[in-house]
């Protein structure tokens, strides 16, 4: 008998139960490494619609009265144009981003990095995930009852942008009802995962494996989890109001109503929401830093803490989003004052990860590589938002390219190349094969460039006025205010052009890696925390016969204890004393998951 605690003990009995057969193990699946798999392939799956959205209202700026293989670009206007920008930030924000970095790492690593078998409630864990693929029915219902054309005429789809405001989105055909039911199916899958990550980190961590012995990748997701549990409820009730407004002649926010109190609900959510996007990117940034650059991270409790510190600061701040709606001066200035203040832990986060790499033996691989794109690109984004944290600048600012350019560097700059990090980096325990370099550093050049020759140009643009949410800004029924801007349009066109084709290019890589590439042994990377300790790809159950135990944080590289220059957290070593980072004795003690 092991010294499991009753947790492990009935995760053990689901993880060996009988050979289940394909629809069992790979559809509808129970395992958490199928799970996590699912949401990346859907994800992924959801990325080239969301950028086809993307490519499309781009042409449409930069060639607005052009045809594109008989396609006339002139179709593209109004509320066609409504519809693809508010279409695209939705697929991106809450089909591709939120899954990629919560659903599939999450379920994928925190079992696997914490010494657990599965989830805690693997049938919840199953069924998050299927309802996803149900949210996307919903979402583009309009295609499945009328097609494209004619549902873009009916008003099948949501054209009141990402943010949905009152009075738009209230008189708006039936997609903007569709678009309000499918995120609440999603955020439904948001708090089912979000339930099974907190059990599973508080209660069923291995032997050993302290809070202080985490990795800083389940330190993240952990602290995600928490924000989606206390925003994704506001955001459902806006929604539900939302829908007895349109339907059923309630006034929360129309007629007699406050539409204010939509914006309030809404941005209660949504700017925790951004950090929901970005604080899992941040620890699975850290371990790559760290386990690339061959030393331990830089003021690992200091990291944690930051990310706590983004998380709660996150909740207060909602107001700066509205300073455009008439908000009085003093509540303003609070709201200045408290976003200012999330520089300080985003801060510390950059200079730990600058502290990482002082003098590291760096190794630029693919994995590497997009960290380090995802750190720069967050570094900028997070610069850019500075100037819109001040009530005066934001006044002026608010509608331009300028916040365009702010928020695609801090959620495509950043989350996209932290997902990028991530598949790269767990490949060979997902697939079992090495990712190509090769393929992966090609793909890490185009992409890297493109996008910042796409929207690095928005500043420039945006800081001299150029309005966003236009169909076009040349041609008939255009403004002639801003017909010198068109060349910068049409060179972020043909940028985007070379960043879609980039993805294009991932997808044919990961294929070709996942069926050819060179088979992975156990620990390619030489790293540290428990996943590296199992057969890649690892087996139902994970840890098999006895669940680990852990004697050492996540970080231990170039140790004096070992001549190696890593030092495996499962490793006990045979000097009586030799502990780990945080003092204890080389056992732990008890069956401690304190």
């Amino acid at each position: 008998m092991t010294t499991e605690t009753k947790e492990n003990v009935v995760t053990e009995d689901h993880a060996e139960h009988h050979e289940m057969g394909f629809w069992g193990k790979y559809v509808f699946s129970r395992d958490h490494k199928a799970i996590g798999m699912q949401f990346m392939m859907t994800a992924l799956f959801m990325l080239f619609i969301g950028g086809g959205l993307a490519l499309t209202l781009r042409m449409r700026l930069a060639w607005p009265e052009a045809e594109f293989m008989g396609v006339d670009m002139k179709q593209f206007g109004g509320e066609t144009y409504n519809v693809l920008f508010s279409m695209h930030a939705t697929v991106m924000i809450f089909f591709v981003i939120i899954p990629f970095l919560v659903g599939a790492f999450g379920n994928f690593v925190i079992p696997l990095h914490i010494g657990a078998r599965d989830m805690a409630f693997p049938f919840l864990n199953g069924l998050s995930y299927w309802i996803m693929p149900l949210a996307g029915f919903v979402m583009f219902g309009g295609i499945l009852l009328e097609g494209v054309e004619a549902g873009l005429k009916s008003g099948a789809f949501a054209s009141g942008g990402w943010t949905s405001y009152p009075s738009l989105s209230v008189i708006a055909g039936y997609g903007q009802t569709l678009w309000c039911i499918s995120l609440i199916i999603v955020g439904t899958s948001s708090i089912m995962g979000a339930v099974n990550y907190v059990t599973t980190i508080v209660k069923m961590r291995a032997p050993g494996m302290t809070f202080g012995r985490m990795s800083l990748t389940v330190w993240s997701i952990f602290i995600t989890a928490i924000l989606i549990l206390f925003g994704t409820p506001v955001l459902t009730s806006a929604l539900i109001m939302l829908i007895l407004d349109r339907h059923f002649g309630t006034t929360f926010f129309t007629n007699d109503g406050q539409p204010l109190l939509y914006q309030h609900l809404f941005w209660f959510y949504s700017h925790p929401a951004v950090y929901i996007m970005i604080l899992p990117g941040m620890g699975i940034a850290s371990d790559i830093i760290s386990v690339f650059a061959r030393k331990p991270i830089f003021g690992y409790k200091a990291m944690a803490a930051a990310m706590a510190g983004i998380a709660g600061l996150g909740f207060i701040v909602w107001g700066h989003h509205m300073f455009q709606s008439g908000m009085n001066p003093y509540l303003g200035t609070y709201f200045m004052i408290a976003t200012m203040m999330i520089a300080l832990p985003s801060a510390v986060k950059s200079f730990n990860w600058l502290g990482t790499l002082w003098r590291g033996n760096i190794h630029f691989t693919t994995p590497m590589l997009n960290a380090l794109g995802f750190v720069s690109m967050f570094i900028i984004g997070g610069l850019s938002g500075i100037f819109m944290a001040a009530t005066t600048v934001d006044l002026m600012i608010h509608d331009t390219y300028f916040i365009v350019a702010h928020i695609h560097y801090v959620l495509f700059g950043g989350s996209l190349f932290g997902v990028f990090a991530g598949i790269t980096y767990w490949f060979p325990k997902m697939f079992g094969r090495m990712f190509s370099e090769t393929l992966g550093k090609i793909h890490f050049v185009l992409t890297f460039v493109g996008f910042n020759c796409v929207f690095f140009p928005m500043h420039i643009v945006g800081a001299a006025g150029l309005p966003r949410r236009y169909a076009a800004y040349i041609g008939e029924g255009a403004s002639k205010t801003w017909e010198h801007m068109q060349p910068y349009q049409q060179f972020m066109t043909v940028s985007a052009i070379v960043l879609g084709l980039a993805q294009v290019f991932f997808l044919i890589a990961l294929i070709y890696s996942a069926i050819w590439g060179k088979k992975a042994e156990k620990n390619p990377w030489k790293a540290n925390t428990l996943e590296w300790t199992l057969d890649s790809p690892p087996p139902h159950g994970n840890f098999h016969p006895d669940l680990p135990t852990v004697y050492h944080g996540p970080y231990e590289y170039n140790s004096a204890l070992v001549e190696e220059d890593y030092l495996p957290q499962d490793r006990k070593l045979e000097a009586a004393g030799v502990g780990g980072d945080d003092g204890q004795e080389d056992a732990p003690s008890g069956e401690g998951t304190a």
